[in-house]
């Protein structure tokens, strides 16, 4: 499955995925308690933490495609070092805070730059854990094959384009490492499944580890103030530590060499050299040539949109399904009406508790589906079987959890299938997020795969040797060349692509060499979390306005919505790319 070394995969996995969620749960757990415990406010605090909040969101809006487009010039591990460093100082300032505005809002601030770059690493470091390998192509060519547009002195075209029945023989025998093998053996469809396992663990961690410090704190005689202040201490230095693993455990990622701070300001990597042939493009035309591949591309669009759902889903499942079951109970007089959402614990315990129990069910059904789900979407390629699958069960899951007469299992109104419904909604989430993650890894690699694992990348799709311009472009009329190919640097590009397509059609065991958007990893995972942003606001405030206004449902109806379209989108690609994958076959 990895192509990184195992300390890179394990710094990935056990690093990077489990602590970009971890420390967010814990701040938004926490968060009312510094309000109350530090700074004394008992007064507005749920008010104050959605403000907070909001403005969490509208940073992450413009961070994550910034940090995105950054790292495409610095590297991911630079991002990575940075994100988690300016987590543990934001950290730090919060319990430096006297007031919540502006104090406590500036280092929620911080926190949101520092926590929108690990986001945005778990999505453009996937790519880097599963590249593939054409080095057994390249290894068999001889060495003035490397340029096909070049125009230096070489030998007779007429001479390498001879087929005779021994170079027939050698060419069907070399160990070529054909499509097929690059997919499974380098598969970031399944790495997402565990991409998705291991951020859920990174939450479980949050709520087990990190929120009860204060308590045990407590134990010692310490106050709650000063209790809430030495978590925030500890947990900042997790953070430190977590950014020196990445510094060292991630270092030396393919893809990832010529990558540093004097590419920020200047077209040379680090070693001074430059990269005047690399596609050094302008920051804003690589946010925009990122944004326009999710028109162009199919699996990067379905990654886009498969985000946007997925972060929507997760909002209706924290944030809306509770506040469901606390409108449920006040309106049906089981408990009195509060002022302050946070008193939900304490005024209405048997609210609390469903709420619990119906988004704790959702998330360990999300958690254990995690790694089955990165199985079957690399298993079942064709028409997007396993997308399709998690769309139509989250329209199921939402239209019947809004149906229901009760959220409670039992009572007079009560049913069973509240779970059963819950149990959807997280399938749903995670098999979208999973799905685009390995929409984008695929996309990325180029690995676009039917079942037959025969048909091209789109012409978006760039070898990392193909020539380029000051600007990033191709020079006019210069066509790449796939590794099979044997022609030598005189020939013209006009003819070097007829006679290349003729070589590659007589001589078997010759495919195109693997084509990748690498070089946009980072710029395509910041316009990713950028549409996830946007449906967190969207269903926030969207969904926050019907839900008062129209019905407690009508979020869950939004997110029925949102699946369906999703659906639509999968059904429209999977089918228009199989029968180009028929013609092209």
């Amino acid at each position: 499955m990895f192509t990184a070394t195992r300390l890179q995969a394990a710094t990935y996995l056990l690093g990077v995925c489990l602590f970009s969620i971890s420390f967010l749960v814990f701040l938004n757990a926490s968060l009312s308690f510094i309000i109350t415990d530090l700074i004394q406010e008992h007064h507005g605090v749920g008010n104050a933490v959605g403000t907070l909040g909001f403005a969490d969101e509208l940073v992450a809006l413009i961070a994550c495609p910034v940090w995105g487009v950054l790292s495409d010039r610095i590297g991911i591990r630079t991002v990575c070092v940075l994100g988690y460093t300016i987590v543990a100082v934001s950290l730090f300032i919060f319990v430096q805070a006297r007031n919540v505005f502006p104090q406590l809002l500036l280092a929620r601030l911080l926190f949101s730059v520092g926590a929108s770059a690990t986001a945005t690493m778990v999505t453009a470091i996937l790519p880097s854990m599963t590249v593939p390998n054409s080095k057994g192509q390249s290894d068999k060519l001889p060495a003035y094959a490397d340029h096909a547009c070049g125009h230096t002195i070489s030998p007779s075209v007429s001479s390498e384009l001879t087929i005779t029945p021994a170079r027939l023989q050698v060419q069907s025998q070399e160990p070529l490492l054909k499509p097929e093998t690059l997919s499974h053996r380098s598969s970031p469809t399944r790495l997402a499944g565990f991409v998705g396992m291991f951020t859920g663990f990174g939450a479980l961690l949050a709520l087990g580890l990190f929120l009860p410090l204060p308590t045990q704190f407590q134990k010692l005689h310490i106050g709650p103030g000063p209790a809430i202040a030495y978590t925030y201490y500890v947990v900042g230095g997790v953070a430190l530590l977590v950014a020196g693993i990445c510094y060292f455990g991630l270092r030396n990622l393919k893809g990832e060499e010529e990558k540093s701070w004097r590419a920020l300001v200047s077209g040379h990597n680090a070693t001074g050299v430059s990269l005047e042939n690399q596609p050094m493009l302008a920051y804003w035309k690589l946010l925009l040539k990122s944004v326009k591949l999710g028109f162009k591309h199919p699996l990067i669009g379905l990654g886009y949109l498969g985000g946007f759902v997925a972060r929507a889903s997760s909002v209706g499942i924290s944030l809306f399904i509770p506040l469901f079951v606390n409108a449920y109970f006040t309106s049906s007089g089981i408990c009195k009406p509060i002022n302050d959402p946070t008193d939900i614990k304490s005024h209405c315990r048997e609210a609390y508790i469903l709420a619990a129990q119906l988004s704790g069910t959702s998330q360990l059904v999300a958690l254990l589906m995690a790694p089955v789900f990165g199985y079957l979407a690399d298993r079942y390629r064709r028409f997007h079987i396993p997308l399709l699958a998690a769309t139509f069960t989250g329209v199921i899951g939402y239209v019947g959890f809004a149906l229901l007469r009760s959220p409670e299992s039992s009572g007079e109104r009560g049913s069973p299938l509240v779970f059963i419904m819950v149990s959807l909604l997280g399938i749903s989430q995670i098999g979208c997020i999973v799905c685009s993650l390995g929409f984008l890894g695929r996309g990325i690699s180029g690995l676009e795969v039917n079942e037959n694992h025969t048909y091209p990348s789109p012409q978006d799709l760039v070898d990392i040797e193909r020539p380029y311009t000051n600007d990033g472009q191709f020079p006019d009329g210069c066509l790449h060349h796939g590794a099979g190919s044997l022609l030598p640097q005189q020939v013209s590009c006009e003819e070097t692509s007829r006679d290349d397509r003729e070589t590659r059609s007589l001589l078997p065991g010759k495919s195109p060499k693997v084509q990748t958007l690498n070089h946009l990893k980072g710029s395509i995972a910041g316009v990713y979390s950028l549409g996830g942003g946007a449906g967190i606001l969207l269903l926030t405030k969207l969904g926050g306005f019907l839900f008062d206004t129209q019905s407690p449902v009508a979020p869950f109806y939004m997110l029925a919505i949102f699946n369906a379209l999703l659906l639509g989108a999968g059904l429209l690609c999977g089918i228009l790319q199989s029968r180009w994958a028929g013609r092209v076959s």
